[in-house]
């Protein structure tokens, strides 16, 4: 097993090396590794080139759909989507039109989501409702049972891009929605909370939500991610603490 080195940019630049036995761990070809690397549509040959130049088999994911807002017109939207697919995406995570929520137009809804399932050919689909932005939580149980109906392998919390992103009170609603889903229907669909999970600590929270809701068959990565853009820092940083018995400086690592 080869060491993993942290390079550390500091004013006397050193290099701090330990292995990957100290962390039990294995590198990524063979199995720790992000759940995909999630880009805009117009990215996604460039990364799917990028990782297969490297030796990498991370799925490519792509947002679509008019993300953040959803609110480009249905043609494009599919279009959107399609060509994502067709570039290499395995994974597209599409955005819904909260006004339908709104509005209380659930058939429409349903048909968006219908289309944008068939868009996606075999690409694993994930459905970001937008929680922050549907009102209530209502709203936001009958959104995730109409994105469960219409073929969502996932239903998500949030762009990202909201004033208000993944919540305890909705996630709550959201896996109980599932699990009602999963009761009446046999079919288990996967929960994804996005946005403003900042901590290794807080991730733990939503792991041992899931576990107390779901139970532990929703532990793995078909079932359950976590949006990490603002986590992986503080993931570096607890590995770094695993390994050296203290917290770097935060000029040390990379990614901070």
């Amino acid at each position: 097993m080869e060491d993993f080195a942290v390079i550390c940019a500091s004013a006397h630049p050193k290099t701090v090396t330990f292995s990957f036995r100290s962390l039990c761990l294995r590198c990524s070809h063979n199995g720790v590794h992000t759940g995909a690397v999630c880009v805009y549509s117009a990215r996604v040959l460039d990364t799917v080139k990028a990782l297969k130049d490297a030796g990498c088999d991370i799925p490519v994911a792509s947002v679509a759909t008019g993300f953040p807002a959803g609110q480009t017109p249905l043609k494009t939207r599919l279009e959107e989507v399609r060509t994502a697919v067709d570039d290499g995406a395995t994974e597209i995570d599409i955005v819904i039109n909260r006004t339908l929520v709104l509005t209380g137009r659930w058939k429409e809804l349903y048909e968006e989501i219908r289309l944008f399932r068939e868009a996606c050919g075999e690409a694993h689909m994930k459905t970001i409702l937008g929680t922050g932005e549907l009102g209530s939580l209502t709203n936001v149980y009958k959104a995730s049972l109409v994105a469960m109906m219409a073929g969502s392998d996932f239903i998500k919390t949030s762009t990202g891009k909201e004033s208000v992103n993944a919540t305890y009170p909705v996630a709550l609603v959201m896996v109980r929605a599932i699990r009602d889903y999963y009761w009446k229907t046999g079919i288990k669909v996967g929960f994804k909370p996005a946005g403003g999970i900042r901590s290794a600590k807080e991730a733990l929270v939503w792991l041992s939500l899931i576990k107390e809701e779901l139970g532990d068959e929703w532990l793995i990565p078909e079932l359950f991610r976590i949006g990490a853009s603002t986590l992986l820092s503080d993931i570096e940083r607890q590995i770094y603490h695993h390994v050296t018995g203290r917290y770097a400086a935060h000029h040390d690592l990379p990614m901070a």
